[in-house]
C-alpha cells in the first residue's frame, strides 16, 4: 500500500484546525503549513499533526508549491482547512493507495459538496465544483497565479466518485472580507490580459456574473443563500476591476 501525506495549509484557522486534522487521521503523515497564525492554530497543529512548518504567506499557489516538496511521501492529499474528508471519500482514497493506477494517472479530481450560511448549496454555479487534490508529489504543481489556481499534472488525471464536505462560510462579514482579498489577487492576475477599463468591466460584467449565478445556474432555487451568492459574485467582479483601476493608477 502506498503511503500518503495529508497537506493542510493554514492561516488563523482556529475554528477549523481540529476537525480538518481529525478528518485526515488515516494519512501516514499530516503536514500542516502555517502562515504564522496568531489565534492558536499553530499550537493545536503542533499537538495533532505529524509535522508543522511555517512560512510567510504571499498567495495561495506560492504557499502550496513551496509546501509540496516538503511532503515525506509521494502521494499527497491537499486539504484546505475549511474542507473535511468524509468517511466515504477516505475509503475511496485508501483503495487508490492499495491499488495504485498503472495507466499513467498521477492525480485525481475530487468534487466538493459546498455549504454556505448553514445550507447545502445545490445550484448557484457550485453544483459541479471540483478540485485536483490527490496527486503524486513529483508530477504535479500549481500554476503560478494569485487566485483560482489549479494543479498542472504531468500525466493523466482521474476523478474520484466521493466528495469533500466544504464549508467556506464563517460569517457574512468574514466571507466578504475573503472576497475582497480575492478581488485584489484577481486584479493582479487580470492586469496583463485586460485592456483599457470601460463601463463594460464595471457595469456589464458584474451584472452578467449575478445573472449567470442566480438565473442561468439556478441560484434562485437556493433561496436567500442563492441570492446572496449571486450578489457577492457580481460584487467581487466589480471590485476586481476597481482594484485593477487603482493598481494601474498607483503605478502610473
Amino acid at each position: 500500500m502506498e503511503k500518503l501525506t495529508a497537506l493542510i495549509p493554514t492561516g488563523n484557522e482556529i475554528h477549523n484546525i481540529q476537525e480538518v486534522i481529525q478528518s485526515v487521521n488515516f494519512a501516514d503523515e499530516i503536514l500542516v503549513v502555517d502562515s504564522y497564525s496568531t489565534d492558536g492554530t499553530y499550537d493545536i497543529a503542533l499537538e495533532m499533526a505529524t509535522n508543522v512548518i511555517q512560512r510567510e504567506f504571499q498567495y495561495p499557489s506560492s504557499q502550496k508549491n513551496w509546501a509540496i516538496p516538503q511532503a515525506k511521501h509521494k502521494w499527497i492529499l491537499l486539504v484546505d482547512a475549511d474542507e473535511r474528508v468524509t468517511p466515504e471519500l477516505k475509503e475511496e482514497i485508501l483503495q487508490v493507495l492499495k491499488n495504485p493506477p498503472k495507466d499513467g494517472t498521477v492525480a485525481y479530481w475530487i468534487g466538493r459538496k459546498n455549504h454556505f450560511m448553514g445550507q447545502h448549496v445545490k445550484h448557484s454555479g457550485w453544483k459541479n465544483d471540483k478540485v485536483i487534490r490527490l496527486f503524486k508529489r513529483d508530477y504535479c504543481e500549481y500554476e503560478d497565479k494569485f487566485v483560482h489556481e489549479e494543479i498542472i499534472a504531468n500525466g493523466k488525471v482521474g476523478r474520484l466518485k466521493n466528495k469533500f464536505y466544504h464549508n467556506t462560510y464563517i460569517t457574512l462579514d468574514k466571507y466578504l472580507e475573503k472576497m475582497n482579498r480575492y478581488a485584489w489577487w484577481q486584479a493582479k492576475d487580470y492586469d496583463k490580459k485586460t485592456g483599457k477599463l470601460t463601463g463594460y468591466h464595471f457595469v456589464i460584467k458584474p451584472m452578467w456574473s449575478f445573472f449567470k449565478h442566480y438565473i442561468i445556474q439556478g441560484g434562485f432555487r437556493d433561496g436567500v443563500v442563492g441570492l446572496t451568492i449571486g450578489y457577492i459574485q457580481g460584487y467581487t467582479v466589480f471590485m476586481r476591476y476597481a482594484k485593477l483601476w487603482l493598481l494601474r493608477k498607483n503605478r502610473a
